[in-house]
């Protein structure tokens, strides 16, 4: 019982990436209605029904053919403009109708080399892009933006007060004032300070009382 779980695990995801694959793929069937051919009006109607189209690896071309009839070959470009088979790109496919899965990235060219097919238009060339999936595809990585420098700001200088101010004139000194009395006259906006008491007329009092009140207690 156990087993059969697993199995039936293993069944369901291998599924998933089957079903997920199948639906990554786009069947181109070649031509359209009037499938792998010779087209009535040339070449054209082959160019026209490719330029509608976009081809990814991993697409499907369906050359839709009876076989015996038609066939279906790649070849390079060279043999593509001459219609010649000489340098064919794989097996020449003579069973209709042909499935060719598109393996790689670039131009690819197919031609039908029975008698004058290809001369007469039976010729494709498409351009196929390399899709999300395929190997070597990865998204394109931002381009990284180079930080700005910013942008160096000066402050102004402010100039000093005192750099270039001119220089107050200097003020003679007035002269001296005669004192007339106890109070000298000084001159306008001056402070007058008041005498000092460690003057040496009152040092001489104060020494002559303290002797004055010594010699009285003693006589």
């Amino acid at each position: 019982m156990e087993s059969q779980k697993k199995m039936m695990v293993v069944f369901g995801l291998v599924a998933a990436v089957f079903l997920q694959i199948m639906a990554a793929q786009t069947a181109h069937v070649v031509g359209g209605s009037i499938g792998w051919t010779i087209p009535q009006n040339g070449a054209q109607e082959y160019v026209t029904w490719a330029s509608g189209q976009k081809f990814l690896v991993g697409d499907v071309l369906t050359f839709n053919f009876a076989t015996n009839t038609h066939d279906v070959v790649e070849v390079p470009k060279a043999s593509f403009d001459s219609c010649s088979s000489s340098n064919p790109i794989g097996s020449t496919i003579t069973t209709g109708p042909a499935n060719v899965t598109l393996t790689s990235a670039g131009d690819h060219y197919y031609i039908c080399t029975f008698g004058r097919h290809c001369q007469s238009g039976q010729k494709l060339a498409i351009t196929v892009s390399a899709s999300a999936t395929s190997p070597g595809a990865s998204p394109s990585a931002p381009t990284p933006v180079s930080p700005t420098p910013p942008t160096p700001t000066t402050t102004p200088t402010t100039p000093s007060p005192t750099s270039n101010a001119p220089c107050p004139p200097v003020q003679a000194p007035s002269p001296s004032t005669k004192t007339t009395g106890p109070t000298a006259s000084t001159t306008p906006g001056s402070t007058a300070l008041p005498p000092s008491s460690s003057s040496p007329i009152v040092g001489a009092g104060l020494v002559l009382s303290l002797l004055s009140l010594v010699m009285g207690l003693f006589f």
